[in-house]
């Protein structure tokens, strides 16, 4: 049954679809998927064409506005916007150290996660389309891992797709991890370069609180362990629009006297324990590094390795002599798995993930060279997430495609530019500009 109900401007729809948990086995178990229906008040009676929005991630659900803010007001002259939470996530059936014991051991979750990349995502999204549209192809918007999405979708079942519009989400198609994070590395320290020459105060800060977790034992009060390298991949931020900022003002008032001498402020752990924990999306972290599996070779925690071929990365070396502490950016490690009281259950199952060696292709580049979708991309010109260089090596790819490359966004340009990027988009890929 479907409710609907009213915020300013619009009128909203919980949809809720029973897909197969592996859609190669169709009569076996299945799982829950949400997605939320959104329609312009005044709009509400027209038969409109669908907007399906997938999320960036892996591991998150649909964004939750109130009322047409940004991107979505721009979708809505003109779309029925629908809103997936994608497997796992959101109010879809959840996969988290709660409910991941109900598969059974480590093993049992490691097999049950095989099936939440964007091959089977696409298969739901094919199956909700059914229903919803009568059959009718639909245009799909991915931002960043929904572009990874967008890009599958496109090889798998390019008939479903009316148009394809990609921002900061093409990915590189036949990539290993390792290559992911080699590019990845450099980049992120040329955004920290950037963030201490626009706040060269919090050199000296960042140097001052690493040095105090290297001979301290700090507990946050969830409970997580925040270590030196916990609080460098706090960086992740930095890859946002504005991400400098808010790291700036987390670190100008981290210290606080006490009777017992200088020490981490109580404001500052509340902070730094909500940017860290993975309690409300636990996905993210499990499955983040297959998402470049293909090549029948394991992940083997990638990110991990690779950082160190960049010593300059390690804080007790920056700190022994007088090199800027750097932070790290969008990369999932094992530590994470010890620190994290959401992913300490989850660490078997999740080394077992890195282990795996029977990934299936995610990309048919002989199919995204015929497409007659008609596909645009955004590209962000230093985007610390996703390798501009691969994006435009794919691009080149799929056929047709027309690229937006900008440096007035950073990855998160649908969130921040929202209607104005949307505009670009939809405008260039009608052959409008």
């Amino acid at each position: 049954m479907t409710v609907s109900y009213r915020q300013p401007g619009v009128v909203l729809t919980d949809h809720r679809f029973t897909v197969p948990l592996d859609h190669d086995r169709p009569g076996g178990e299945t799982i829950e998927l949400y997605a939320r229906e959104v329609v312009a008040s005044d709009k509400t009676h027209l038969d409109l064409p669908w907007l399906l929005y997938l999320q960036g991630g892996p591991g998150f659900g649909a964004d939750r506005s109130v009322g047409r803010p940004g991107w979505l007001g721009r979708a809505l002259k003109e779309y029925r916007v629908l809103l997936l939470d994608q497997r796992g996530t959101g109010h879809s059936t959840p996969a988290n150290r709660q409910t991941l014991p109900l598969r059974g051991g480590p093993a049992e979750q490691a097999d049950y996660l095989t099936h939440f990349r964007a091959d089977s995502i696409v298969r739901d999204c094919e199956a909700i389309r059914a229903e919803l549209t009568g059959g009718k192809p639909w245009t799909v918007l991915g931002q960043s891992f929904g572009g990874f999405c967008v890009t599958s979708y496109l090889s798998l079942a390019p008939e479903g797709l009316a148009t394809a519009v990609i921002t900061g989400g093409l990915p590189a198609l036949d990539a290993h991890a390792d290559d992911v994070y080699r590019a990845a590395y450099p980049r992120i320290e040329r955004k920290v370069a950037a963030h201490y020459a626009r706040y060269p105060q919090d050199t000296e800060r960042a140097r001052r609180i690493a040095d105090h977790l290297l001979h301290h034992d700090v507990v946050l009060p969830n409970g997580y362990r925040l270590t030196v390298e916990a609080f460098q991949s706090l960086g992740i931020v930095l890859g946002t629009g504005d991400g400098t900022h808010r790291l700036h003002y987390l670190l100008e008032n981290a210290f606080v006297r006490t009777p017992q001498g200088s020490t981490l402020s109580d404001a500052f752990q509340e902070q730094v324990q909500a940017m860290l924990s993975y309690a409300r999306h636990p996905l993210y972290a499990l499955v983040h590094e297959s998402i470049y599996g293909q090549d029948d070779r394991p992940t083997a925690w990638s990110a991990e390795r690779v950082r160190a071929e960049f010593p300059q990365f390690d804080a007790a070396k920056a700190l022994a002599g007088d090199e800027p502490l750097l932070f790290t950016g969008e990369s999932i490690h094992p530590w994470m798995f010890d620190c994290d009281p959401a992913l300490r259950p989850l660490r078997e199952t999740a080394d077992l993930l890195a282990a795996r060696t029977d990934w299936t292709p995610l990309y048919d580049p002989a199919r995204l060279a015929t497409t007659t979708v008609p596909v645009v991309a955004a590209v962000y010109h230093d985007d610390m997430y996703v390798d501009t260089a691969h994006s435009l090596r794919t691009a080149r790819t799929i056929r047709g495609l027309r690229t937006w490359i900008t440096d007035e966004f950073e990855h998160d340009g649908i969130r921040t530019g929202g209607p104005r990027v949307l505009d670009r988009l939809l405008t260039l890929v009608r052959g409008e500009a």
